[in-house]
């Protein structure tokens, strides 16, 4: 492991938090404040620059894409034929932009996506629902980590609906790393081939990193028994695979897109976005350093870090641009090297 410094700033060649303050960004002005900064949520300058998040920037212009106050695009079509421009997305990015779940046109997002994805049965979310839930053979695990860490994000935890989704990540999360046969039942045989992309013999990474990311999300003291064992599970999991290589053979780099930084990332996952997860655990641990050198070999001169992949001309509004300086891979980048070497 690198030898740590006293000072987690010295590992930056140059300092870009005034760039990240920059009142041209409302979501990583507030974010810079207060993650990084650590000005208190009271204080008038985080007050003004989260109200702003609503009123300046991406997330008003995504707003004034909503259909009957609600949903974007076709309302049946929330996940699949109107991807990246679906209702589904527009959550991952509001939540992702910091936007106000106290909005009433966020909450009547909320309660479609509740209404529209749900599965009634057992709590998990589907690609596909008739107005009166989803479709108990259409879950997906990594669209249910994705919508819990959303309406969390808004406000939604203490919603029995939101309970019963993080009771299905305890009962039904896989961590199989080769197994000789995939399990076959519910929910493990649904989807195409018996949802070997989600549930195989390898159970899915990315479905792992985004169900931790909504657990993540769980205050401390309100982590069940079964929430807190999951964690554990799944840290350990994305740990065994030094967050991007192949499990079995830590020579090899598992997926390359993994290794290449994009925001907003939807379904997708890379190493930025699992070490900025575990970090929030306060996880520090030695298998997590390639992942950490990866990250520090991306940082340009001045301190920053560059969008290497985006869905830029399929969403509702582009965000940054591909091969330029991202205000938000350095955000996160900060974050994370300010949580490990702390």
């Amino acid at each position: 492991m690198l030898e740590k410094v006293k000072n987690w700033e010295s590992y930056l060649k140059s300092d870009p938090t005034e760039w990240l303050l920059e009142a041209n960004n409302p979501s990583i002005r507030y974010l810079t404040l207060t993650d990084i900064l650590n000005q208190n949520e009271n204080s008038s300058e985080v007050k003004e620059a989260k109200e702003k998040i609503m009123m300046e920037g991406i997330v008003p212009k995504i707003l004034s894409k909503q259909k009957e106050g609600s949903y974007w695009e076709m309302a049946e079509n929330f996940y699949i034929r109107t991807k990246y421009k679906g209702t589904v997305w527009q959550i991952i990015v509001l939540a992702e932009l910091g936007a106000d779940g106290r909005d009433k046109r966020i909450q009547n997002t909320c309660e479609f996506i509740l209404k529209n994805s749900q599965d009634k049965s057992s709590g998990a979310f589907t690609y596909y629902g008739d107005g009166n839930g989803g479709d108990h053979n259409k879950i997906l695990p990594c669209l249910t980590g994705n919508m819990l860490w959303s309406l969390i994000r808004f406000g939604y935890l203490e919603d029995s609906r939101i309970q019963e989704g993080l009771n299905w990540i305890v009962n039904y999360q896989r961590f199989d790393d080769g197994l000789e046969s995939a399990p076959d039942e519910w929910p493990y045989n649904v989807g195409s081939k018996k949802g070997e992309a989600c549930w195989g013999k390898h159970t899915c990474y990315m479905c792992v990193v985004k169900n931790l990311k909504a657990l993540t999300d769980i205050p401390p003291k309100k982590r069940s028994e079964g929430v807190r064992n999951i964690i554990t599970k799944a840290a350990e999991y994305l740990l065994i695979h030094h967050i991007y290589k192949q499990s079995h053979n830590l020579n090899a780099v598992a997926k390359q897109e993994w290794t290449q930084f994009g925001f907003p990332l939807m379904w997708k996952t890379d190493a930025l976005e699992v070490l900025e997860i575990l970090t929030r655990l306060d996880c520090k641990d030695d298998r997590m350093q390639d992942a950490i050198d990866l990250i520090m070999s991306k940082q340009n001169e001045n301190g920053r870090w560059i969008l290497e992949k985006t869905f830029n001309g399929r969403m509702q509004v582009n965000i940054e641009q591909k091969g330029k300086e991202s205000k938000w891979l350095t955000l996160k980048a900060m974050k994370v090297l300010k949580e490990y070497y702390n």
